[in-house]
């Protein structure tokens, strides 16, 4: 491990105390700020009402976010879930976390930027779609928090290991948040407050998880395995399929694999 990220390690453990509820919410703000720190860059963007000039930026935003939520889920929760109480649990945790993101994503109304609109009719009559992309970006953030929060109440160490590798995903995430609802309406500062938002819901999920797991330890292992089903679940029928429609799928490709690189070396490295 690099002497810039042991020490990086070592300032964020210190300021949690190495407490595993503080080390989940304190990775939790993190993945926040660093998503309302991408949100920014939709200042950056000329034209942001021109799809085409944003959907290269979104594409490999998402992509990225791919390669970094399929590592984590394996070898920062359902591994665990296996070592804890074995192969049964983390297949049912598992199953739950993927059938609750295919429920909400068949029960809320959300729109995605290419795919369109998804969910029941009276949504798509009586929603704008600005906020149909919100409730879209809110389902897609809510397993990142679980799992930072889960993997936390594992061991601090790896709570520090996946929050840092979901908040530096953040930042292109933050910016794929907001531009679809820059787009939508035409106002920045609207993209901009939605792409915060989505990012304390993770801060939010974060807690939740954790303390969930700290009232039951038996409960542990289950979220670990439902927070990994429900990020393969996004990964699987949302991020990668987005990120390949728009003509971009060699750079979405690229994008994907520095995530699952960037993972893979925190969490070895850690």
């Amino acid at each position: 491990m690099s002497g810039g990220l042991e020490s990086l390690v070592d300032v964020l453990l210190g300021l949690s105390g190495g407490g595993r509820i503080t080390t989940a919410l304190l990775m939790g703000g993190i993945a926040a700020l660093l998503t309302s720190l991408g949100s920014l860059g939709v200042f950056l963007v000329k034209e942001p009402s021109r799809l085409e000039q944003s959907a290269l930026l979104m594409d490999v935003g998402m992509a990225f976010s791919s390669g970094v939520m399929l590592v984590a889920s394996f070898t920062s929760l359902l591994l665990p879930a296996i070592n804890m109480a074995g192969i049964n649990v983390a297949i049912g945790g598992f199953t739950l976390g993927a059938v609750a993101i295919y429920l909400a994503n068949r029960l809320l109304p959300h729109e995605h930027l290419v795919k369109g609109y998804e969910g029941p009719e009276w949504g798509l009559r009586k929603l704008k779609a600005a906020w149909l992309v919100a409730f879209a970006l809110l389902i897609h953030n809510l397993p990142e928090g679980m799992a930072i929060g889960a993997s936390s109440l594992y061991s601090p160490l790896q709570g520090v290991a996946v929050g840092l590798a979901i908040g530096i995903q953040d930042i292109p995430e933050g910016l794929a948040v907001t531009l679809p609802v820059a787009v939508t309406t035409g106002r920045r500062w609207l993209g901009f407050a939605v792409g915060a938002l989505s990012g304390l819901t993770e801060l939010v999920m974060a807690g939740l998880a954790a303390l969930l797991g700290a009232w039951s330890t038996m409960l542990l292992p289950w979220l670990l395995g439902f927070g990994g089903g429900a990020m393969i679940y996004v990964v699987s029928s949302e991020a990668l399929p987005e990120s390949h429609r728009s003509g971009h799928e060699s750079k979405a490709t690229l994008g994907f694999l520095l995530g699952f690189i960037l993972m893979l070396y925190l969490d070895s490295a850690l």
